[in-house]
């Protein structure tokens, strides 16, 4: 993993197998530095683990750190936001095929401490787009920030995430839900746990979700144990984000950089996940040479 010229050339011949156009944005002056290589090396840094522009400068070789000043890297990188998105989404269908079994989590991404939230700045350009004190039931704790809903397969591919104030309960992720699946069967938490919106779900779209009951419910029945065994998948690709892409440290000062670096360290992990489908490997394996 210390070679970065390496990992960059194996990451960026992996997106030109989903983008033949290098430059995905029209402009008038080519620039020295394709969209797409701009994206591999975002990719290759997550994938290093390099969380800090500057410290991804520092180490740049040569080659590349002449094409592109750092505050033009950080512009664009900011605007190839939907570009990249639909790259890892079309990664995600490629190595998922046609499962139709899914999980669904959410978890907490605090971008400061509490005592710290009233004079906080972070991510206020737009009020819109606030973040908000919320409780995580799982961690047993009030946090500051945002919270990363997620849609996985079974083999741990993410295939929809979205991020949401951190006072959003975790059910009304289901409406994009219903807008993304259909015939299928997605596996929750007791975050989900509502009937009105499984016989929606199910009436709409065919999409049954499994949730595990609670004790004192009428009618109750036992969660599956493959259910429950299943579900481990979501929370270790959730470690996962938290260990190697550090997720859960932030360097962004707007929105737009913000929701910028969740979706690039998502992407990365995607794109490592086909590497190894492509060589053969486990596709979870993350902590691998690629080049």
């Amino acid at each position: 993993m210390n070679n970065f010229l390496a990992n960059l050339n194996k990451i960026f011949e992996t997106l030109k197998q989903f983008e033949s156009n290098l430059n995905l944005k029209h402009q008038i002056r080519k620039p020295k530095m394709s969209d797409l290589e701009l994206i591999a090396v975002d990719l290759t840094a997550e994938y290093m683990s390099i969380d800090s522009e500057r410290q991804l400068f520092r180490i740049l070789p040569q080659e590349i750190s002449s094409r592109i000043e750092r505050s033009v890297y950080n512009k664009r990188r900011r605007a190839l936001f939907y570009e990249k998105q639909q790259l890892q989404q079309a990664m995600a269908e490629y190595i998922t095929g046609d499962e139709n079994y899914y999980l669904i989590d959410s978890m907490p991404l605090e971008i400061c401490k509490l005592s710290r939230a009233s004079r906080s700045k972070i991510c206020k350009e737009n009020e819109q787009t606030f973040p908000d004190r919320g409780y995580c039931a799982s961690r047993s704790m009030y946090y500051y920030g945002y919270k990363l809903h997620a849609t996985c397969s079974v083999t741990g591919v993410f295939k929809s995430f979205d991020l949401s104030t951190a006072c959003v309960h975790d059910i009304h992720y289901l409406k994009d839900i219903k807008q993304l699946f259909e015939s299928c069967v997605i596996i929750g938490d007791k975050g989900y746990l509502s009937a009105d919106y499984q016989l929606d779900l199910f009436t709409s779209n065919q999409i049954q979700l499994e949730v595990p009951m609670r004790k004192n419910q009428h009618q109750y029945k036992p969660y599956p144990a493959i259910f429950k065994k299943s579900r481990k998948r979501i929370e270790t690709l959730f470690s996962q984000l938290c260990d190697q892409f550090m997720i859960r440290r932030n360097y962004a000062k707007t929105f737009d950089g913000y929701k910028t670096r969740i979706l690039s360290k998502i992407t990365s992990l995607t794109v490592i996940q086909l590497i190894n489908k492509l060589l053969n490997r486990n596709i979870n394996n993350l902590k691998i040479c690629i080049a």
